[in-house]
């Protein structure tokens, strides 16, 4: 049965094993670009969203880039987490970006897994978490893809360009999955990585 978390909840995963971690949204498409689309041939701008995992050690910081992973750096040096690729527009059904999360592969010294999601050159597209729904960060077991935990952003994130969506510590008990939903101003990912140095 999946557990359905809302803001501030949280979930022990376990220590070990691999998990999907998959991120979906979907564009809000407005009366006035379907017409446009419909009738003038003018494709709406799609909005790119960049799906990412900041690897922290014990003080809640960051100490290289070989410990951000996102779409041109697909998976850590220790091989614990590995990027499937960027998706460029949002549209389809299901995970629009995954990440696979090995536990008992993971480096000691990481101790905080930060998912979060940047919408690609927001400021000069204009473009807003106000223009998605249907935001969601699940966990599932790599083996069926079966959901495990699912945490869906319900919140006004207008005007907002970047998330963090969630988070995996280590605990003495294994790792944890905390639902976060908090959204920032930050342009792209090293804006997002710089609050974390």
């Amino acid at each position: 049965m999946t557990v359905q978390l809302k803001k501030g909840g949280y979930l022990h995963i376990g220590r070990e094993g691999t998990f999907i971690v998959g991120l979906g949204w979907d564009p809000i498409r407005s009366w006035r670009s379907l017409l446009m689309e419909k009738f003038l041939g003018v494709p709406s701008a799609d909005i790119d969203c960049d799906a990412s995992v900041l690897m922290l050690e014990e003080d809640g910081m960051l100490h290289g880039n070989q410990d951000v992973i996102h779409y041109g750096n697909l998976k850590s040096v220790d091989e614990g987490i590995k990027h499937t690729g960027d998706n460029l527009s949002g549209i389809g059904s299901g995970d629009d970006e995954q990440i696979l999360v090995t536990l008992d592969k993971i480096t000691p010294r990481i101790c905080k897994l930060v998912f979060v999601v940047n919408i690609y050159n927001s400021r000069k597209r204009k473009h807003h978490f106000g223009m998605l729904n249907n935001a969601y960060i699940r966990i599932a077991e790599s083996d069926n893809n079966k959901d495990l935990v699912r945490y869906s952003l319900t919140e006004d994130y207008s005007w907002k360009t970047s998330l963090i969506v969630g988070e995996l510590e280590r605990r003495v008990n294994g790792w944890r999955f905390t639902a976060v939903g908090e959204g920032m101003r930050a342009e792209n990912l090293k804006e997002i990585a710089d609050c974390y140095i």
